[in-house]
């Protein structure tokens, strides 16, 4: 109380090392939660095969009139069904199309033909109106529907309620019976997973999609004209439950490598693998945020032995007093140790207060701009800390407190 100055740099390492522990702790927690959300929004039961365009060979682009074929196929689908278990839903996804019209607004877009079963297994929330039903696969000859994205629905209908209303895939009318919720997908964990942004999907009838546009895909862009022909653009695979997935992706992919053998065209994704890597990954990011902590632990530590033998020499004279009315040495190692500790104690408190003003700001960070990722606070991470910043100054006091205890009395009470 005396030198308080000095007792606040004495512990402003702890302080410091403390803040620093909960602050990257909260954000590297909201990070792992955030990309948790994600993948498992997706579904930690499925798994993604999609169709990939091999490398281009010399013979690519002379084949079939210029259009490259590759890709899932129609028999990979049996395949899969006949001999690959226990499996709980397949869902086929096939490509029609990559931009949607109406009137004089466009956009690009990823349009698919596929089944009902697709919402239940991407756990897609519809916002407005409705999915595709099984009375929609069979209407061939009316309007087809579709589901659109909420980013198509803000650029084709931006005044309008899509709900009833036509746009055009290409040449063919479709009307909008629901408009799917927004997925915060963009840049994170889960286009990884898929590929794209979610919120520019269109969902079509399977068979409408086979009907009238074929396999054949024909993208325009710059000037230049690329076809290519994919059956199947992309498989939904879901087990049973969490402890089928690993096997069941195994036996997709034998499979498909038997049906593939000349050029490797798809490639298979599972969420909770990536979900696994994500933990490993947290795990060895809370490894480091711990090491680096400790470093500063060891720095305030160091700060707190050097003021700590800087005072026993100040107060040699106050030991020799003491020793002389009847002190044992236990009760100057006691004097000192209590010192440090409560020093180093009031420096966790400290800390663990900056630390949450830290985390504070990350959330108002957060606020502010939404792909910052939100914080969470750990509960280790405080208990932790400031369990190791008390043990600091136990640790690193009781040196100076044994070097005190070993004062000669008499000459203690000599010293100037």
């Amino acid at each position: 109380m005396l030198h308080k100055l000095r007792s606040l740099l004495t512990a402003l390492g702890i302080i410091i090392g403390i803040a620093a522990v909960i602050s990257m702790a909260a954000y590297g927690e909201g990070a792992k939660r955030n990309a948790l959300e994600e993948i498992r929004s997706l579904g930690a039961k499925n798994i993604i095969v999609r169709s990939v365009k091999p490398p281009a060979s010399k013979d690519a682009g002379q084949q079939n009139n210029f259009v490259s074929k590759f890709g899932l196929l129609r028999l990979d689908l049996r395949r899969i069904e006949q001999t690959v278990g226990p499996i709980e839903r397949q869902v086929p996804l096939k490509q029609i199309g990559a931009e949607v019209s109406r009137h004089v607004h466009k956009s690009t877009a990823a349009v698919y033909g596929t089944t009902p079963m697709m919402q239940e297994v991407a756990s897609l929330t519809v916002a407005r109106g409705r999915y595709i039903t099984d009375a929609d696969m069979q209407q061939l000859n009316k309007v087809p529907v579709a589901v659109i994205g909420a980013a198509v629905a803000d650029r084709l209908f931006p005044l309008t309620d899509p709900i009833g209303n036509t746009f055009r895939v290409d040449q063919q009318i479709f009307e909008v019976v629901g408009v799917l919720q927004r997925i915060g997908l963009a840049g994170g964990a889960g286009t990884a997973l898929v590929g794209r942004d979610l919120n520019f999907d269109v969902h079509v009838p399977m068979p409408i999609a086979q009907g009238r546009f074929g396999d054949v895909l024909v993208n325009r862009s710059s000037g230049s004209i690329q076809a290519e022909s994919v059956e199947i653009s992309e498989i939904y695979i879901q087990a049973p439950s969490e402890d089928y997935v690993l096997p069941v992706a195994a036996q997709v992919r034998r499979v498909l490598e038997k049906g593939h053998q000349k050029e490797l065209d798809y490639e298979i994704t599972v969420p909770i693998e990536l979900l696994k890597q994500i933990e490993d990954t947290q795990r060895m990011f809370n490894l480091m945020m711990i090491l680096i902590a400790g470093l500063s632990l060891l720095v305030g530590g160091i700060g707190i032995m050097n003021i700590m033998l800087a005072s026993v020499t100040e107060r040699t004279r106050e030991i020799g007093i003491r020793r002389a009315l009847g002190a044992t040495r236990l009760h100057i190692v006691m004097q000192f140790l209590v010192e440090t500790t409560v020093l180093s104690g009031v420096g966790g408190i400290i800390g663990v207060v900056v630390g949450f003003g830290g985390v504070g700001v990350l959330i108002l960070v957060h606020h502010m701009q939404e792909e910052f990722q939100r914080p969470h606070m750990t509960t280790w991470s405080i208990v932790v800390s400031f369990i190791v910043a008390t043990s600091v100054g136990i640790i690193f006091g009781l040196y100076p407190a044994i070097k005190a205890s070993r004062q000669d009395p008499i000459v203690a009470l000599r010293h100037d």
